[in-house]
């Protein structure tokens, strides 16, 4: 049986883990909101939607900061690649509403 306090403990670090959930959730909602926003932008200049160089920089940038943090910077690359690739494809199909580009590189 486990003891009353291990018990409270667990509930307490899964409380954690579930507000840091709830958290990740809003952030990326929010970022997704702004990254909207630059998909119009792009769209209505007839921008592509994907720019490398900017995509290359915050790869860097993130591996810097997840090693800061001390986490893995593999996983952080991963997780950003992630988010990459669904901010072009929403990008991609606000250039295809707006008649703009819809090539993946400049």
């Amino acid at each position: 049986m486990i003891d009353r306090s291990v018990k409270e403990q667990l509930s307490d670090y899964r409380q954690s883990i579930d507000n840091i959930d709830a958290a990740l959730v809003h952030m990326l909602a929010e970022r997704f909101r702004c990254t909207k926003a630059v998909g119009v932008l792009k769209a209505t200049h007839d921008l592509p939607p994907a720019d490398p160089a900017r995509e290359e920089y915050q790869i860097e940038r993130l591996r810097r900061l997840a090693q800061d943090a001390n986490l893995d910077p593999d996983f952080a690359e991963k997780f950003l690649n992630f988010i990459i690739k669904e901010v072009i494809r929403h990008h991609e199909a606000i250039a295809a509403e707006h008649g703009g580009a819809t090539e993946k590189t400049v």
